[in-house]
């Protein structure tokens, strides 16, 4: 007879291989795109499709651009300078993005004259619009997402017009406290922008991704990550000087709040009990990728299987 450890173990390691996320949804202005389950079926969205919910691990990983086997999406989205985005995060069952710690930072790259939807992303030089970390409480903003929450994005409103990606991350720091230990879920979209506006980079806040971080960067190898008192460094560039002028963003390296400006989280319906560096998993009262994800494998009744296996395999 299988020894209680050995039946356990596998299970637990399938719950944790779908305990990861991505982002599902989109919505520009009030008006919604849905994104696709990774490794599942691709529907025409603005969202490039990634293979797997899993993070990515390493500074250098080509993964880090857009997400892992990440690729053109088929549409392109219309939005105007001061565009409000929403980011909606599901986990890989479906329930609530699983972490809470570590930031969430956004990045726009113009495209050229080439519509996004042929746009190679491994080109792309990009450029920081906002970014968020702690806040005031020591709490992460990372931890609203969790609870159920939206990320919030603003255009910045004096942006050119043209053709954009915008890359929306979390970097997830519940294993940082030792170097290598960060986690990426970056995801890309492609967008159309309108109006008449100036605004853009200059060369010296162009990035590439990867290139603009390294495992040993403070805000990414971080050994004070649960000290709710310590200070917090953001990695990567500053926040483009145009998009500060024009929207208020605080681009100081280190802080132990949000930072201002173009990025914030809409206030979660419901709270969820938090835990430094662990995955929580949390079934949606609702949820607008519920059928997509419903189409992945996952345990519905893991809970009601490990019952058994305990009331069965348990030493007396």
């Amino acid at each position: 007879m299988k020894s209680f450890s050995a039946i356990i173990f596998p299970l637990a390691l399938a719950t944790s291989a779908l305990a990861h996320g991505f982002v599902a949804k989109i919505t520009i202005d009030g008006t919604s795109y849905q994104g696709n389950v990774p490794n599942g079926k691709e529907d025409p969205s603005i969202i490039r499709l990634i293979d797997t919910t899993s993070p990515t691990k390493g500074a250098t990983n080509p993964a880090v651009n857009c997400g892992p086997g990440a690729g053109p999406a088929a549409l392109v989205a219309d939005a105007q300078p001061g565009s409000q985005l929403e980011f909606t995060w599901d986990s890989g069952n479906g329930g609530n993005w699983p972490h809470n710690t570590g930031p969430m930072l956004n990045y726009m790259a113009s495209c050229g004259s080439t519509t996004c939807d042929k746009f190679d992303s491994t080109k792309a030089k990009w450029f920081k619009i906002g970014q968020q970390g702690k806040k005031p409480n020591g709490d992460w903003v990372q931890a609203d997402v969790m609870a159920g929450a939206p990320a919030t994005v603003t255009i910045p409103k004096t942006l050119a017009p043209g053709n954009y990606m915008i890359r929306h991350e979390i970097i997830a720091l519940h294993l940082a406290t030792s170097e290598g230990g960060a986690e990426w879920y970056p995801s890309c979209a492609q967008l159309k922008v309108g109006g008449s506006q100036t605004g853009a980079p200059t060369a010296s806040e162009l990035v590439s991704l990867p290139g603009a971080y390294s495992d040993t960067d403070p805000g990414i190898f971080d050994p004070s990550v649960f000290d709710r008192q310590a200070s917090y460094t953001f990695p990567g560039p500053n926040i483009a000087a145009f998009v500060g002028a024009s929207a208020g963003n605080n681009d100081s390296p280190t802080t132990t709040a949000s930072s201002a400006g173009s990025a914030t989280t809409k206030a979660p319906a419901a709270t969820s009990t938090k835990s430094a560096g662990t995955c929580h998993l949390k079934k949606k009262t609702s949820s607008a990728n519920a059928a997509a994800a419903a189409a992945t494998i996952r345990p519905r009744h893991l809970s009601r299987v490990m019952r058994g296996l305990i009331a069965g395999h348990a030493p007396s």
